[in-house]
């Protein structure tokens, strides 16, 4: 068991209160992120066919969850992992237009996951999804859209500000942007999590782009990214300080999505060029998909950071070990 209990923690609202917040917060935010982003609403699935290539492989270690119907013999099912694939297929197939998109509620879950302070088995986040032309697939749009879904993130302070005062945490005027590559050159002795602490203590909000290729000095990504949706040289992490645990809080992953040359490339680096023989894949690579930009907003960790929370049970119903609900009942930080 993984925990970080901080120091005189104070929830301030009670778990009652907080339950009003957190609806407060996901009813006002998805529309807020809808309108900025030019963005609809859909349904999503919770499970696809092993076969469509659709689940998000992660870093292609985790297991997901998966079964067999009596109505489909031979194919497994997988409770999906993210949306990141499925989002650009939708987009196709209920024709978007260009610099229109969607966005839906994603529910996953990750079985592999390490439990903490920030960590669940039970993934909730709004998976968006827009298209661009080809030659928008750059740094210029990439950073425009971030400080576009920065803009709406430092909106509901101020939202939530008005009807709890007493609880709002004050976030960064402004959003940092920095390589992981400048940022392992900036910080070479420290590892990836001191490096994302240590940014964001200055900043408050940072986007470490760029993550997927191996750095110079420790031959490893900064994170692992699946190597067939975003491409490692327009993606990446947005975070924000938290000040009850004084780390940085990983609020989105994001980025331009492949073309059908990087997702090639990215899948030869990765030594998992068989995926390319699957249906979204060659889709992609026979020019069959529209260019898109997209990425997750978690919207457990949104409630966290918004409210300064210590533990992510305390804004989602989850499953905790015995141990982890009884600790953290006795200092202050009641799961549901």
């Amino acid at each position: 068991m993984q925990i970080q209990i901080p120091v005189n923690y104070d929830p301030v609202l009670s778990v009652r209160e907080t339950q009003e917040a957190i609806k407060y917060i996901r009813d006002t935010f998805q529309k807020e992120i809808g309108r900025e982003l030019h963005l609809s609403r859909i349904s999503a699935p919770l499970f696809v066919q092993r076969s469509s290539g659709l689940n998000d492989n992660l870093n292609g270690i985790e297991r997901p969850v998966s079964f067999d119907i009596q109505e489909m013999t031979g194919e497994k099912i997988e409770v999906v992992q993210s949306l990141a694939k499925w989002k650009r297929y939708a987009l196709k197939k209920y024709n978007f237009e260009v610099h229109d998109g969607l966005y839906t509620n994603m529910n996953a879950i990750r079985r592999d996951e390490l439990l903490d302070n920030l960590h669940s088995i039970y993934v909730d986040q709004w998976d968006w999804e827009r298209v661009i032309r080809k030659e928008e697939r750059n740094q210029e749009t990439l950073h425009a859209t971030v400080r576009d879904i920065f803009k709406v993130i430092k909106h509901m302070e101020h939202e939530v500000w008005y009807k709890y005062p007493q609880a709002v945490c004050h976030l960064a005027d402004d959003v940092f942007f920095i390589t992981s590559q400048e940022l392992e050159d900036m910080y070479p002795d420290l590892t990836v999590k001191e490096r994302e602490d240590a940014i964001t203590k200055e900043k408050k909000c940072v986007f470490i782009e760029q993550i997927g290729h191996p750095l110079k000095r420790s031959n490893h990504p900064h994170d692992g990214r699946a190597p067939d949706y975003d491409d490692w040289d327009l993606n990446g992490d947005l975070l924000f300080w938290l000040p009850s645990l004084e780390k940085a809080l990983e609020i989105s992953s994001m980025g331009i999505r492949v073309d059908e040359d990087s997702i090639v490339s990215q899948c030869k680096a990765s030594h998992c060029e068989g995926r390319l023989v699957l249906p979204y894949h060659k889709m992609i690579i026979n020019k069959e998909l529209p260019y898109t930009i997209g990425g997750g907003i978690g919207q457990s960790r949104l409630c966290m950071l918004l409210l300064n929370k210590a533990h992510i049970g305390e804004v989602q119903a989850s499953i905790w070990p015995e141990e982890m609900i009884r600790v953290c009942s006795e200092n202050n930080m009641p799961l549901l």
